[in-house]
């Protein structure tokens, strides 16, 4: 099923990464949705805060509750949000505020060379 909602890009600034996602989308659920990684990703429901986020462009609506738990009204005001929690209106620029996973990838990481057997 195509996806008619008008999307905007979203740059990962650690990584200068860029994703489509759509407008009322989660930022995290528009990386999902391209099986990307970059944002690291928990419950994605708002209640782990694994997803934290900070916002430095752009400008996002809020989709569901963020637990004070994990951004405070202090982080709120400096742009930390959680990328489940808010969706795109216009073109974002956010960093990851946790540990970032590996960037984006189009392909598969080498796999290791398995142990010689040896008798």
């Amino acid at each position: 099923m195509f996806d008619f909602r008008p999307k905007v890009q979203v740059t990962i600034e650690q990584t200068g990464e860029c994703y489509p996602c759509a407008v009322g989308e989660s930022l995290l659920k528009g990386m999902l949705r391209l099986g990307r990684k970059g944002i690291p990703v928990g419950c994605v429901n708002g209640g782990c805060g694994v997803c934290k986020v900070r916002i430095l462009q752009g400008k996002t609506e809020i989709l569901g509750p963020v637990s004070r738990a994990h951004v405070t009204e202090s982080e709120e005001a400096q742009g930390y949000t959680l990328a489940c929690r808010v969706g795109p209106t216009c073109e974002v620029k956010l960093e990851v505020a946790g540990k970032m996973i590996k960037p984006f990838s189009k392909g598969f990481p080498g796999q290791a060379t398995p142990p010689a057997i040896t008798k």
